[in-house]
């Protein structure tokens, strides 16, 4: 292990007792007056496996975002080319400011790992969310992250994200309020472990998906059917997340559809099943993974979905439960398996609720 820090952290920790316990020298400057060294910090950035900077004050997030090189822990930093794990530590008001926010979104689409803050007692005395998060929980974080890494590898695994638009005319469309977070944080929990992933992924942005993804966008509940049909063939797996139209339009208009009634009736007639569709076709060794986003009798519909898809595993979401439901960055989940056998999980963000789906699709492959 070695440590770099900022200048300002050894007014709160001596190089001495940093150095004692790394067992080897503490960097601080580019430069050592006292013995003419220069500090390498691409070496520095190139030796690791990974790179932990925590606590990770609000000033050095700011510059990691924005790519400023003022210290000896940004150059290094911005010459890793190894796993980045950072963790917030600042005051609350501080933490849920705007800016605060967006930096950790940018540092997280730039493919670095959010070590979440905890709430506590802060510096100021203040009780809230700011706390880094605790030693012991960043150590759990890295033995999981390299105890899982390249655990899929040559795994190829299709997911699908998103909603689905289902054209009224030129300028209508049904849709329904997907964000598509869940299906890409999984997409990126499988890659990160060395499989080979495939994302057919509706009408939303793809910024937050790492580049080791190969993205295929679509449009339609009819396009998404052919897509995932043609693909998963040569898959080991699949995890089916979108949020596909059950209905669209019996007419498409070439034209715009102009108001001329106070009523206007719509014919619908039923997409595709792409779910049905794979399981029918799955093969003995292929493992298959479905969504259920219910309102009520919540467990009795997702077992029933589950063995009428011939699903592996069926990912149960409530809308009843805070913290879930679309559009938001967390998730409460119940891991449904064949044998009516559940894992219930507490609401968290959907990055972690990507962990537990990947790794009991991992434990049955």
């Amino acid at each position: 292990m070695r440590v770099v820090c900022t200048p300002n952290a050894l007014d709160f920790v001596t190089p001495l007792t940093l150095s004692t316990l790394s067992k080897n020298d503490v960097y601080s400057n580019f430069f050592v007056k006292e013995t003419g060294v220069w500090t390498n910090h691409v070496d520095l950035g190139k030796w690791a496996d990974a790179m932990i900077i925590a606590p990770a004050t609000a000033n050095t997030l700011s510059k990691m975002a924005a790519g400023r090189c003022d210290n000896l822990l940004l150059a290094t930093y911005l010459s890793a080319d190894c796993p980045v794990f950072f963790a917030p530590a600042m005051d609350l008001d501080m933490y849920e400011h705007p800016s605060s926010k967006a930096n950790i979104e940018t540092l997280i689409d730039f493919g670095n790992i959010e070590l979440p803050a905890g709430s506590g007692e802060l510096a100021s005395g203040l009780i809230g969310k700011g706390r880094m998060c605790e030693p012991e929980q960043i150590l759990s974080t890295l033995e999981h992250y390299f105890s899982s890494a390249n655990s899929l590898s040559g795994k190829k695994i299709l997911v699908n994200a998103g909603p689905t638009f289902e054209k009224l005319d030129p300028v209508r469309f049904i849709g329904n309020y997907s964000s598509g977070k869940m299906g890409k944080a999984i997409a990126n929990e499988l890659a990160s472990r060395g499989a080979n992933v495939k994302l057919v992924l509706g009408p939303v942005n793809t910024k937050e998906v790492l580049p080791q993804v190969e993205v295929l966008s679509i449009e339609s509940a009819e396009e998404m059917y052919n897509l995932c049909n043609s693909i998963f063939p040569e898959c080991d797996a699949a995890i089916l997340s979108a949020a596909v139209a059950d209905y669209k339009p019996a007419t498409q208009a070439d034209q715009k559809i102009k108001k001329k009634t106070e009523d206007f009736n719509l014919s619908l007639v039923k997409t595709k099943d792409v779910l049905k569709s794979l399981g029918e076709q799955k093969r003995p060794d292929q493992k298959l993974v479905g969504f259920a986003l219910e309102t009520q009798n919540e467990y009795e519909n997702a077992l029933t979905k589950l063995q009428k898809k011939n699903l592996d595993f069926i990912v149960l979401n409530s809308m009843n439960d805070k913290g879930a439901g679309f559009g938001k960055d967390t998730n409460k989940v119940t891991l449904v398996q064949s044998n009516g056998d559940k894992l219930n999980f507490a609401t968290k963000p959907k990055t972690e609720v990507a962990k537990d789906i990947v790794d009991l699709l991992s434990s049955i492959l």
